[in-house]
């Protein structure tokens, strides 16, 4: 009988142990994070033993801890830069998950119509230099809206943000001043405005204060219900962010090898101008081969359109190209 017990105790260590081995952590961008969660949900329900811890901190957040080597993996909306390769201690992957698109959302009392923004608008709001909501550069392209004379309380991100990046990016190709001022970045000196943190930080800022302007990933404006506008696109016409339009954004996108690549401002008329991949960080030689084999598992998995892929529409995301999967399964091959 004690023998029995012993054995039976010894089982349960071993499979402790085993789903302590399976436990593997990641850190990094808000902008997924939504369909990140429902992706680790239900990998855990085909694969009990594997459990996928993610911190939502931030794409800067996700590097940094990537780069230090405190998390098995990391997420971020802006690709690594050269420098920040080169600062890592071995060499890192990129592997694109979905598409998303980013979004001007704004509190404006009395206003319920669907505001119009153009580039060079939303440049000179976050530059400080258009202050009132009854603008006549916002009135030009909102004829019938009757706009206050309300300050405009500007609202952006307070950490390093890939939603602040591809924001940011957008800008600084429409706007000259804006490049040479503020620039793209994860994280920029911001001429006005209050900084919240991550997503969901910045939808709460803008509902609880009037006259406020904020961008946020498009399921933080649909799930907190905000009103949130449409943006000029590189042919002129004013789009809402869509499944249908981010997916436009990336049908012109010439994908590199490395997987690094901007899409705001995408040229086609049906193409939403604020649109980014998001991307997972990999390190190619994995620090611990277990939990390296099974996030290749995962990855494959989340790539597949029978698997992670068929979340994203229903969370207000695009799915990725079949050219850009098959390209990121061979990349996957070369982890080891």
């Amino acid at each position: 009988m004690k023998k029995t017990f012993a054995l039976v105790g010894a089982l349960a260590v071993a499979a402790g142990a085993t789903l302590v081995a399976q436990q593997i952590n990641g850190a990094g961008a808000t902008f997924p994070a939504p369909i990140y969660t429902k992706w680790f949900n239900e990998y855990n329900k085909l694969h009990s033993d594997v459990k996928i811890n993610y911190q939502p901190l931030g794409s800067g957040a996700g590097i940094q801890q990537l780069t230090a080597k405190t998390v098995f993996f990391g997420a971020s909306d802006m690709p690594m830069t050269d420098q920040q390769l080169s600062a890592a201690p071995s060499r890192v992957l990129h592997f694109p998950t979905v598409l998303g698109g980013v979004v001007p959302i704004y509190n404006i009392p009395g206003v319920t119509q669907e505001l119009k923004f153009t580039g060079p608008v939303l440049a000179e709001i976050y530059l400080g230099k258009i202050t009132k909501w009854n603008d006549p550069q916002i009135a030009k392209d909102n004829q019938g809206v009757n706009l206050p004379a309300a300050d405009i309380a500007v609202v952006h991100r307070a950490e390093g943000s890939g939603t602040t990046f591809i924001w940011c990016d957008f800008l600084s190709k429409v706007s000259p001043d804006f490049k040479s001022r503020v620039g793209a970045n994860t994280q920029v000196n911001w001429p006005v405005g209050v900084g919240a943190q991550k997503n969901d930080g910045v939808a709460g800022l803008v509902t609880q204060t009037p006259g406020a302007i904020g961008y946020v990933e498009l399921i933080y404006a649909l799930q907190n219900k905000i009103n949130y506008g449409s943006v000029q696109n590189a042919s002129g016409k004013f789009l809402k962010a869509s499944i249908e339009s981010t997916t436009a954004a990336a049908a012109g996108a010439k994908m590199p090898p490395d997987f690094r690549v901007s899409i705001t401002n995408a040229p086609g008329a049906d193409a939403y101008p604020i649109a980014s991949f998001t991307w997972i960080l990999l390190y190619q030689e994995s620090p611990d081969k277990t939990q390296g084999k099974t996030m290749v598992d995962f990855m494959k998995w989340a790539l597949s359109a029978t698997g992670g892929q068929q979340y994203a529409k229903d969370l207000g995301y695009a799915p990725l190209p079949k050219n850009v999967v098959d390209m990121e399964i061979t990349s996957l091959g070369t982890i080891k």
